[in-house]
């Protein structure tokens, strides 16, 4: 009976020490807040199962025009971080912040890019050069690095996967714009979010709106957009996401010019669309592109 007692006490301290050195956390995952479901995407996959994050616009949603709640005060001041895309995207945040009172550290996942100008304004749509995404994720490593030390490890591995698979995407979109003839590389969209897209990969995107889908065009604007397509022989145009479609197919009867596809600018989709990634959301873009302007 003894001889079971011991052996019994020493399994049970075997255990007790294997436990001890178990690589599980009890600390809580670090609570994090996204602007919007592109940079909560990237935070996601940076951050894994050490992070739970929040998304303020989410799916499908418009972060130009969104109006905060007073439950996005309470998520933020719940936050450790606050991750936002900055140059003048999220035109909304003073009012939350002051609303939500938190500590939560602001992340600007922009810093560091060199703004493109859209008019006066610098256009904020700077993932749309995964290149830029690169920075944004570099951005987001750093900040989970400095708010949770014991994971950093765990946020540098993760990051350092992911922009394998980013400069991946990155060969691949160049690769593809590569197969469409120059002559062809122009296109309409709804509003100014592909600038940084045109400028990384040498498609030329012309919009009647600029870079808020807040912004209505006027009556000259269209048509001016009219002659320059029928002027430049412009073969496609493009529906966006969260677009009034109306105005590019008025643009497309006026012209002749074809609709091409749908393209994802400012939002992801929920799991069954589309574009539930920002990896997601480049390749249906691309696929979109090249699909109807390489022939």
């Amino acid at each position: 009976m003894r001889r079971v007692i011991q052996r019994l006490l020493g399994f049970l301290l075997a255990l007790a020490v294997s436990l001890g050195a178990s690589p599980m956390h009890a600390q809580a995952p670090l609570k994090v807040v996204a602007s919007f479901s592109i940079v909560g995407d990237l935070v996601r996959n940076v951050g894994g199962d050490r992070v739970e994050v929040t998304t303020l616009v989410g799916a499908d949603g418009d972060v130009h025009v969104y109006t905060p709640t007073p439950a996005d005060a309470r998520k933020i001041a719940d936050a450790r971080l606050l991750v936002v895309n900055g140059l003048g995207l999220e035109g909304w945040l003073p009012r939350l912040l002051q609303a939500a009172g938190g500590k939560a550290s602001i992340v600007t996942a922009t810093a560091g890019i060199a703004p493109l100008k859209a008019g006066s304004d610098a256009d904020p749509h700077a993932w749309q050069s995964v290149a830029n995404a690169e920075k944004y994720v570099a951005n987001i490593r750093d900040a989970l690095v400095a708010a949770d030390p014991a994971d950093a490890d765990v946020f540098r591995q993760n990051a350092s996967s992911y922009l394998v698979r980013l400069e991946a995407l990155d060969a691949d979109v160049q690769q593809a714009v590569d197969q469409i003839p120059q002559s062809r590389r122009k296109v309409i969209s709804t509003h100014d979010a592909f600038g940084y897209f045109a400028a990384r990969y040498g498609v030329e995107f012309i919009a009647p709106i600029g870079v808020s889908t807040e912004a209505e065009p006027s009556a000259r604007d269209i048509a001016k957009i009219i002659a320059q397509v029928k002027a430049a022989h412009i073969p496609t145009v493009f529906l966006e996401r969260i677009g009034d479609p109306r105005l590019i197919r008025r643009i497309s009867e006026e012209t002749g010019a074809k609709v091409g596809g749908t393209l994802y600018s400012d939002s992801l989709t929920n799991e069954k669309g589309d574009a539930p990634t920002y990896i997601d959301m480049v390749r249906h873009n691309i696929r979109t592109l090249t699909s109807a302007l390489a022939n």
